[in-house]
């Protein structure tokens, strides 16, 4: 049986989505109007609702986008894997601006569907990452003894405490040490 009505314009994500980063940056989550979204997508607010129920489940696409910015496909190298992901986040987060990263972090504090929603997005990515960690542990490049969760807590965190805290840069200098202090000098 065929399928009923138009066929979805696979350009309406991509549409949406910018034009809700847009929103987001100009005028913050609280801010954010879902009509201008959909005005400024050039696509009928029923379009749009039907994708996205609601402003949350739109502010998670727009997180799912970011976290897909950063790739993690581990290489069974513990160290270059551990080091790419963070040089990532970093970069990601340079890229972007600290109040939309701001915004998104209130947003998931405030609203239960969207801090539902974002953990859950992660939880795949910390369970990737965590594998990684326990690889290391098992090669002897980090203590068997440490949490592998405080661990993934260790590399990420100090990045959003510096962009949302300290207001400090991220460099590619100081992803190096962070690195470096979490895992110790590498082995010859």
């Amino acid at each position: 049986m065929a399928g009923r009505g138009r066929p979805r314009d696979a350009g309406v994500e991509a549409r949406v989505l910018d034009a809700a980063m847009t929103e987001m940056r100009a005028r913050g989550y609280d801010g954010m109007s879902v009509d201008r979204v959909a005005e400024r997508a050039g696509v009928a607010k029923t379009t749009l609702y039907r994708r996205w129920p609601s402003k949350a489940e739109l502010v998670v696409a727009l997180i799912a986008g970011l976290r897909s910015a950063v790739p993690f496909e581990p290489s069974g190298d513990p160290r270059r894997d551990l080091t790419e992901l963070v040089t990532g986040i970093a970069a990601t987060l340079e890229a972007i601006p600290t109040t939309l990263v701001a915004d998104l972090t209130a947003a998931a504090a405030r609203e239960p569907r969207v801090g539902d929603s974002v953990r859950a997005l992660w939880a795949e990515r910390h369970a990737a990452v965590t594998a990684v960690i326990a690889h290391a542990q098992a090669d002897g490049l980090l203590p068997v003894h440490a949490d592998p969760q405080v661990l993934v807590d260790q590399f990420v965190g100090p990045l959003y405490y510096r962009l949302l805290i300290t207001g400090e840069p991220i460099h590619p200098a100081y992803v190096r040490a962070l690195v470096l202090s979490t895992l110790g000098p590498e082995q010859s």
